[in-house]
């Protein structure tokens, strides 16, 4: 596909826009001066040819787009006054883009051109700034969002401000990275390593790192930050043996006050990972949150996607996690997995749901660029099955979860996601992961340790944040250790620049607000 843009800085999300509709296509941007308009959409490029024009002539601005593939050469345009902001013309020509797209490809986007990482994060700065009614009324007039999505905004809106009302100021959330798993599932394009290929490289990583995690201690007493929140990620955490899982988590335990602190979880994502050993390791040092993550019970669709476990293996690793005392278990399944169909999506939910854990997190297969499905081009469904297939698996997991007493407690969207499918997090009530929520809110700081993490200083009181990046991969962080360990110690100086004085005083608890994302959403 080729996009045109001409006359204006908005090319970030039209391109957006545009693979909404072409998630696996090649998006080719250009750019034209007003006078060499004329010659671009429709002309000698193959395939679908977008253009998207603003023109500001005297008192009003014109915003014209095009779309053309062999028969379809359709246009519409809008005039705005001249005083109309920037937000306002890239949102009219958003409108008149997506409209043209969904005419040549014959469907509408449930999220309508919402093409933004957290919508409810959006709509709750909407809310504020103009109430409940007017803010649902831009969602559904002006992004075109359809009612059944809006919904799921306003329910998890408020599941999350509940939660959002604990953290203050002051709060701050630790996540602790484990980038390796013992094989990369298909579909993956996180930065992890398989347990085969870094053998070598975990035991000074796990050595490392726990001495990131004391320093990172440190600081945040000095600083009399209130943990709220710690998160084990990866990667698969369990990959690591018990005495490596002992180690970091006493490390924890030693260099911060765990005293008030509200959850703590470890990712056991990988049912092969887990034992009895490792299960009574984490509750022995006080984890009280783990997740447990088939993606499907179907051993034809496990060997599909690279994961080289069984439903059986997944059975037995929840039994232990049950047997070793742990009363919050997280499951997740993805909608939309190669090889899989609406009715083996079925039973995989309601075989989870039979199994009875308190969250569950049914996520939209994302065709991420980095991941084998994609590179090693393996066969899958049209693109169009896809989609159809995807958003009817994921209606038909809000029907049954709620259906089993489960609410929505946070999502978000990622780009390249089958049928433009959200995930999202299901939980009993009383059980929401309270660390998904400060995260995606961006309520407060995440102080992060280990390779690929990425500290996020959330300014006390403010809304600014400030990023601090760990080296990406687990040789990189080995090689390069003392180098972030001089970054962490910006951690301070943010701290220094923004004094104690801007929060309230203890015993308050007031929530860190935050910003909607920046463009259309």
């Amino acid at each position: 596909m080729t996009l045109w843009i001409i006359g204006h800085n908005f090319r970030f999300e039209m391109e957006n826009l545009c693979r909404l509709f072409v998630p696996r296509e090649k998006i080719v941007v250009k750019t034209a001066d007003h006078e060499e308009a004329s010659s671009c959409a429709g002309g000698s490029e193959a395939g679908i040819v977008a253009a998207a024009l603003l023109r500001r002539e005297g008192d009003h601005v014109r915003v014209r787009c095009r779309v053309s593939l062999e028969d379809f050469d359709e246009t519409a345009e809008d005039e705005l006054a001249a005083g109309q902001a920037d937000d306002r013309c890239e949102l009219r020509m958003a409108q008149l883009l997506y409209g043209l797209l969904s005419r040549l490809f014959g469907y509408t986007h449930d999220w309508g051109i919402v093409t933004g990482v957290r919508p409810v994060k959006l709509l709750r700065r909407m809310t504020r700034e103009s109430g409940p009614e007017a803010a649902a009324a831009w969602f559904r007039d002006q992004l075109l969002v359809a009612d059944g999505k809006l919904s799921l905004c306003r329910e998890t809106l408020a599941r999350e401000d509940r939660v959002l009302a604990l953290s203050r100021p002051d709060s701050f959330s630790l996540y602790i990275s484990i980038p390796f798993c013992p094989t990369r599932c298909d579909y993956c394009s996180f930065v992890s390593q398989t347990v085969v290929r870094a053998a070598r490289l975990i035991p000074e990583y796990v050595e490392l790192l726990a001495q990131e995690i004391a320093r990172t201690g440190e600081i945040a007493r000095r600083l009399g930050l209130r943990l709220e929140t710690v998160y084990f990620g990866g990667g698969t955490p369990t990959t690591l043996s018990a005495e490596q899982l002992t180690l970091l988590l006493k490390t924890v335990e030693r260099s911060f006050d765990l005293t008030r602190l509200r959850e703590y979880t470890v990712e056991a994502g990988r049912p092969d990972t887990v034992t009895e050993e490792k299960l009574r390791a984490l509750k022995a040092t006080g984890v009280s949150r783990i997740s447990i993550n088939p993606q499907t019970l179907s051993d034809r669709v496990l060997e599909a996607i690279g994961r080289r476990h069984t439903a059986a293996q997944f059975d037995e690793a929840f039994r232990l996690a049950r047997q070793c005392g742990f009363r919050h278990i997280n499951t997740d399944l993805i909608a939309g997995l190669p090889q899989d169909d609406e009715e083996g999506f079925r039973r995989s939910l309601e075989g989870i749901i039979d199994r009875g854990p308190e969250s569950i997190t049914v996520h939209a297969l994302a065709m991420k660029r980095a991941s084998n499905l994609v590179v090693e081009r393996r066969t899958m469904a049209s693109e169009d099955e896809t989609r159809r297939t995807a958003v009817a698996m994921v209606a038909d997991s809000r029907r049954r979860l709620e259906s089993a007493g489960y609410g929505p407690y946070y999502f978000y969207r990622q780009s390249r996601s089958a049928g433009n499918q959200e995930n999202t997090g299901w939980c009993r009530p009383g059980y929401e992961g309270l660390y998904n929520v400060f995260i995606m809110d961006e309520t407060h700081t995440i102080l992060a340790c280990g390779a690929g993490a990425v500290t996020k200083l959330k300014q006390p009181g403010g809304e600014y944040i400030e990023r601090i990046f760990n080296y990406k991969f687990p040789y990189e962080y080995n090689r390069g250790f003392a180098e972030m360990m001089a970054r962490k110690e910006r951690v301070t100086g943010f701290y220094e620049e923004n004094p104690a004085e801007t929060r309230p005083e203890a015993g308050t608890d007031q929530p860190a607000g935050g910003t909607g994302p920046g463009g259309i959403c």
